[in-house]
């Protein structure tokens, strides 16, 4: 049952990878477009701005892909393995909350396990760290930029967990409604504090590309004399870019939670109008 479960996970995550590289090609593409034309230009200036202060210029190294292969075939077939590798390992959550979770249906459980996981591994770290289009972020603080990411997934995670905990724990007490409420805001008030107590990306460019400021996105380049010579990132760029990646996420986790509430009735050896129907506990069929 497990396999069949994982199985079908996979199978709708690959999916939702390219119903979200479709999206992606015909929105984000674009903005990615303009941004890696902006990092080319800015480059070229500040290569103009070292050469004239007598400065050594720095080589970039041969391209491994040309740009049209990174932006159809390359993202394309990222998209569809990171979607299958989010559907496998959703299939691993909802196999580990069958039959823990109390009187919920196949079909409600895969729609929760899927909302749950886009809350925690995109939703919540997106409002402290939101996704960065090319040129945005200076390449010596990938690492930290990264494992910051990675600690706000954690948190939320932990958080998460936490919240399904304590709102089980107070149900008898409390009832149904009450208790959402309450794990609701205990979950809300932890993401909050860590939102607030992490530190800021833009504070890892402080020392790094953007000169005294602390913000990650590039500023006009100026030249000795205090004038600009290049203009700051786009805002209206970075908006959409950011707008097209939580929309892109989004797309991938609704159609796995949707394609597998689909498929879950049948996993579980129930049709469609019992599973629908049914509220009691649901525990994986022979």
């Amino acid at each position: 049952m497990e396999k069949r479960i994982i199985g079908r996970g996979a199978l709708v995550g690959a999916l939702g990878g390219l119903v979200a590289f479709l999206f992606a090609r015909l929105l984000s593409e674009p903005v990615i477009g303009r941004a890696i034309d902006y990092e080319s230009g800015r480059d070229e200036a500040q290569q103009a701005l070292d050469k004239a202060a007598g400065l050594p210029l720095a080589t970039d190294g041969p391209e491994l892909f040309s740009r049209s292969v990174q932006s159809t075939v390359g993202i394309g077939f990222g998209m569809i393995v990171f979607g299958i590798a989010m559907g496998a390992l959703f299939a691993v959550a909802y196999c580990l909350c069958v039959g823990r979770v109390g009187r919920v249906t196949p079909r409600n459980l895969a729609l929760l396990v899927a909302g749950g996981m886009f809350l925690v591994l995109y939703g919540v770290p997106f409002l402290k760290y939101p996704a960065n289009p090319p040129s945005i972020g200076h390449p010596e603080s990938i690492g930290e930029r990264t494992g910051l990411y990675l600690l706000m997934v954690a948190i939320s995670a932990v958080a998460l967990v936490a919240a399904i905990w304590l709102g089980r724990k107070v149900q008898a007490r409390l009832g149904n409604w009450n208790a959402v409420l309450v794990s609701a805001l205990a979950f809300v008030i932890v993401v909050a504090v860590a939102i607030v107590l992490l530190p800021s990306l833009g504070h890892l460019s402080v020392n790094h590309a953007y000169g005294d400021n602390a913000t990650e996105t590039p500023q006009p380049l100026k030249d000795p004399g205090g004038h600009i010579v290049f203009p700051g990132f786009p805002a209206d760029d970075l908006y959409l870019f950011r707008l097209y990646s939580f929309a892109a996420q989004l797309l991938l986790w609704t159609v796995i939670g949707v394609g597998f509430a689909a498929l879950a009735p049948r996993l579980f050896g129930r049709d469609t109008e019992a599973a629908s129907s049914d509220a009691t506990t649901i525990a994986p069929a022979g």
